[in-house]
C-alpha cells in the first residue's frame, strides 16, 4: 500500500511518499516553501533520481498540494505512473484535545473536531485542516487519517495533567496539560524496547526527544504517564527559541517594564528565548558547542543549562514511575549530539546507568545500546521517524475498512 504523509503548516508542506510494503520503502519525500508568498518552491527528492525543484506563486496550500501530486507522476522525476497508486493520505494534526486518543479515519466529525481544537493550536490546527480538503478536492474518495502529535498523551493522570489555577479554567476552557511529540515518543520507545528485548507494556521508558523543539517524557507499562511540554509547546526543556519552564511572575514583570503586549510577550518566549537568547549567538547546538570550544562563556553557559533541565526531567520522572528501565535519546539533537548525551547520562550513575562512553562516540545517526552490559538502566539512541509512524497507522487503520 503506497501512502502518502503530509504535515501541512501555515506557510509550507513536508511530505513523504512511502510503500508500506514487507520492507516499508522511502519512494519520495519533499518540501513546498512560502505558500501564499511570491516565489514558492517546490524541493522534490525521488529515490535514486535526481532532485527536482520548482519556484513559482504557491498562493494556497491546494496549489501546493497539486505540485506535489505532479511532481509524483512526472515522467522524468516521479515515482508513480497514476495517482490511482495512492491508496491513502496520512496527516500530522498537531492538536486533538481531549476527544482524541488515537488516531482516525477523516470524515466530518473528525473534521469539525480538530475544526473545535483550533483555539488550542491556532498555528497549526488550521493549516492540518487545510491539507486535509485540499486533498479531499484533488483526490477524489482516497481515504485520509489524521494522526495527532497530542493523542499518546491522553493516558496521563488528572493529577499530572492539570495545573493548580481554579478549576474552572479546565472544566470552561480545557486549560491542562496536553503533550506533543507524542508519535516520536511512541514509536523511539516500541523500537527500543524491540532492540533490547523489553517488553514495552512492561517497562519504565523516558523518552527525551530533543531537537530545535524539545520534550521528555515519561512511559509506564506502554502508556504515557507525564511529558514535559504542557498546555503549549513553550513549557518544560529549554529548546533553540523556546523558553521552557519559567516563573510566570517574570513574565509580568518584563511586560509591565518593558511595556509588553500579548504579542511581545509569545514573541519573548516563542522566539528570542532558548539557547539562543542565553548565548545571543544562535539556536543550533552545533554553533554553541563550536563556540564553546573557543572559550565562548555565554555558548558554555548555554549548553550547561540545556542539560542540566534534561538531568532534572530525566530525575523527576524516574522518581515518579518508581523507577526507570530504559532511557532514550532521540531527535537532531538526542541523535547526534554525543557531548550532550555524555553530560547527561555521565552524571546518572547513582540511577544505576553504566555508561559507554565508547560506544556513545560512534553512535551518531544510529540506533546503539550507550551503556555497558551490567548496567542496571539502559540508555540508547533511537532514530526517530514520525513519517513512518504516520504512515503506519494510516495503512492500518485504512487496511481494516477495506477488508
Amino acid at each position: 500500500m503506497i501512502i502518502l504523509v503530509l504535515n501541512c503548516g501555515s506557510s509550507s508542506i513536508k511530505y513523504q511518499v512511502i510503500d508500506m510494503g514487507e520492507n516499508q520503502e522511502l519512494l519520495a519525500k519533499g518540501i513546498v516553501e512560502r505558500i501564499g508568498l511570491t516565489d514558492g518552491i517546490l524541493t522534490h527528492k525521488p529515490e535514486g533520481k535526481e532532485r527536482y525543484e520548482i519556484v513559482k506563486d504557491i498562493p494556497d496550500h491546494t496549489v501546493g498540494i497539486n505540485l506535489i501530486l505532479k511532481a509524483l507522476i512526472d515522467p522524468n522525476h516521479g515515482i508513480i505512473s497514476s495517482l490511482d497508486e495512492i491508496k491513502a493520505v496520512g496527516h500530522r494534526v498537531a492538536h486533538g484535545g481531549e476527544f482524541f486518543t488515537a488516531s482516525s479515519l477523516v470524515d466530518d466529525k473528525v473534521k469539525h473536531e480538530i475544526e473545535k481544537c483550533i483555539e488550542l493550536a491556532p498555528l497549526h490546527n488550521p493549516a492540518n485542516l487545510k491539507g486535509i480538503i485540499s486533498m479531499e478536492n484533488l483526490l477524489t474518495g482516497v481515504p485520509q487519517v489524521a494522526v495527532f502529535d497530542t493523542s499518546f498523551h491522553q493516558t496521563i493522570p488528572s493529577h499530572a495533567y492539570l495545573y493548580a489555577i481554579p478549576y474552572e479554567y479546565y472544566e470552561n476552557l480545557k486549560i491542562r496539560k496536553y503533550g506533543f511529540h507524542g508519535t516520536s515518543h511512541k514509536f523511539v520507545a516500541q523500537k527500543a524496547c524491540k532492540l533490547v528485548g523489553l517488553e514495552f507494556e512492561k517497562s519504565k521508558i523516558i523518552t527525551c526527544h530533543l531537537g530545535n523543539g524539545a520534550s521528555i517524557a515519561a512511559i509506564k507499562n506502554g502508556k504515557s504517564v507525564d511529558t514535559s511540554m504542557g498546555f503549549t509547546p513553550v513549557d518544560g526543556l529549554i529548546m533553540g527559541t523556546r523558553c521552557g519552564s519559567i516563573d510566570p511572575g517574570v513574565l509580568l514583570y518584563i511586560a509591565e517594564r518593558e511595556s509588553l503586549n500579548f504579542k511581545g510577550i509569545s514573541d519573548l518566549i516563542n522566539k528570542k528565548s532558548g539557547v539562543c537568547g542565553i548565548s545571543g549567538l544562535s539556536s543550533d547546538m552545533r554553533d554553541l558547542e563550536n563556540a564553546a570550544a573557543e572559550g565562548h562563556e555565554r555558548a558554555k553557559l548555554a549548553l550547561e543549562m540545556y542539560s542540566y533541565r534534561v538531568k532534572q526531567y530525566i530525575g523527576s520522572y524516574a522518581a515518579s514511575m518508581d523507577g526507570v528501565d530504559l532511557i532514550i535519546f532521540t531527535g537532531g539533537i538526542g541523535e547526534n549530539d554525543t557531548s550532550l548525551r555524555e553530560n547527561v547520562s555521565a552524571s546518572l550513575t547513582f540511577m544505576g546507568v553504566d555508561f559507554d562512553s565508547a560506544a556513545n562516540r560512534e553512535a551518531r545517526g544510529k540506533d546503539m545500546l550507550l551503556t555497558k552490559p551490567k548496567s542496571k538502566v539502559k540508555v540508547m539512541s533511537i532514530t526517530t521517524n514520525e513519517e513512518l509512524v504516520i504512515a503506519s497507522d494510516t495503512a492500518q487503520i485504512v487496511g481494516k475498512i477495506k477488508k
